[in-house]
């Protein structure tokens, strides 16, 4: 008995010194300063236009470093700890090059069940028709590729040449670049098609008319009554992440959490450039532009004070996935501690290692039988409401029934 309990009391010390050194390993390479504020006066033009990509916000036409640290200073607070992130990345994909990984497109089915099937994503694709160059070279495409990575917007290729049926029933009858993102705010909502029509071909060019689009699905406010009117419980929408700025548009990293959190987090842009009533921006708690506040029944919380915290897409998003996590999120965790726990009996098992190795499998394996078996009313629930849903949008049984296999053959206007 006393050594069962010995092993059991070695096993979370294993794991209690695994998790300091991982947390040391972290605040190595985040810095002992990582959340004291930088003056982007300070820096080089070099290390200014970093911050703007990792925060994507485009900084074509701003030759002089003032515009560029002021564009900085609009976007929000730098610290040293997304300074560092934003150099360590920029180096990472310098290095990785032409490495990042893209889809090649089969045909009609693989384009449909990843790009229009999906509904929770951004995508940009290049089709090249048969016969025909590409629009973007493939170093240009690289570019993008890599360009596109940091923001969680996928990338593909549909080659007409090994799907010409598709494309000709599609109207794909020269090359081209399209977006896919959904078209409205709801979960599993409509995927529409944009095509591309600007008259420069360039990479800077394409990023801005995306993030363009993506922040046309964010609701904007920009009048004080509209701002009590959102602010006020909404049941529908109980969890709102709000940016409070003076820029024209959010930066891109915002648009893309609008997309993959759709339908559990309403995101709005407020913009305060021609405020009409300042005292309602204080009423709420907002000193500073800009502010990220996420507003949730429980109460408010101002996003960027803690550590870690950074104006990146990888930063919010595991801050949002921990107030609003997916199904998904809570199964891979379900299962770890379900592993965990099995793998207890390797170490409480009296006997040799080979019986301890047998006991170890019939455990894994019952234990995550249970999870599975548990999981599968959850499911099931997941799958009712998501089915309520759509027929509160109006859609009949039948298009509810087949609704993932329904192709969207239409263009945005």
């Amino acid at each position: 008995m006393w050594l069962k309990l010995f092993f059991l009391l070695l096993y979370f010390m294993v794991l209690f010194l695994l998790a300091r050194i991982f947390e040391t390993v972290v605040w190595y390479e985040t810095g002992m300063f990582a959340t004291q504020l930088v003056d982007p006066v300070t820096l080089s033009y070099n290390k200014l236009k970093t911050i703007l990509e990792c925060r994507g916000l485009g900084y074509t036409g701003l030759a002089e470093k003032k515009d560029v640290s002021e564009l900085v200073e609009k976007s929000g607070e730098l610290t040293q700890g997304e300074l560092y992130s934003a150099i360590k990345k920029a180096r990472e994909q310098t290095e990785a090059g032409d490495s990042s990984t893209t889809t090649a497109f089969s045909g009609e089915m693989h384009f449909y069940e990843l790009v229009e099937d999906t509904k929770d994503g951004i995508w940009l694709v290049q089709v090249v028709a048969q016969d025909q160059e590409a629009v973007l070279s493939q170093t240009n495409w690289g570019k993008m590729v890599l360009k596109l990575s940091q923001f969680g917007i996928r990338t593909g290729t549909f080659n007409c040449s090994t799907d010409f049926r598709s494309c000709v029933k599609r109207g794909w009858q020269r090359s081209m670049i399209i977006m896919s993102a959904p078209q409205t705010s709801a979960s599993k909502g409509k995927v529409m098609l944009k095509e591309y029509v600007g008259q420069y071909i360039e990479t800077e060019h394409i990023f801005r008319w995306m993030t363009s689009h993506l922040a046309r699905r964010i609701k904007t406010v920009r009048q004080s009554a509209q701002l009590v009117e959102e602010w006020h419980s909404d049941p529908a929408h109980p969890v709102k992440m709000f940016l409070f700025t003076h820029l024209s548009q959010p930066p891109a990293f915002f648009s893309s959490l609008s997309v993959k959190f759709t339908g559990r987090i309403e995101f709005i842009f407020v913009d305060v450039r021609h405020w009409d009533n300042r005292s309602t921006l204080l009423d709420i708690g907002v000193t500073q532009s800009p502010s990220y506040i996420l507003k949730m029944p429980e109460g408010i919380y101002h996003y960027g004070n803690s550590t870690g915290e950074f104006l990146s897409l990888a930063a919010m998003d595991t801050f949002l996935r921990s107030v609003q996590p997916e199904v998904n999120d809570l199964f891979v965790l379900s299962l770890v501690l379900i592993n965990l726990l099995a793998w207890m009996d390797f170490f409480i098992t009296q006997g040799a290692t080979i019986k301890r190795f047998v006991v170890l499998i019939r455990t894994l394996g019952t234990y995550n039988s249970i999870l599975l078996v548990s999981w599968l009313p959850v499911l099931s629930f997941w799958t009712l409401s998501y089915e309520k849903q759509l027929f509160a949008e109006g859609m009949d049984s039948v298009k509810v029934l087949n609704n993932l296999n329904l192709p969207n053959y239409y263009l945005w206007p």
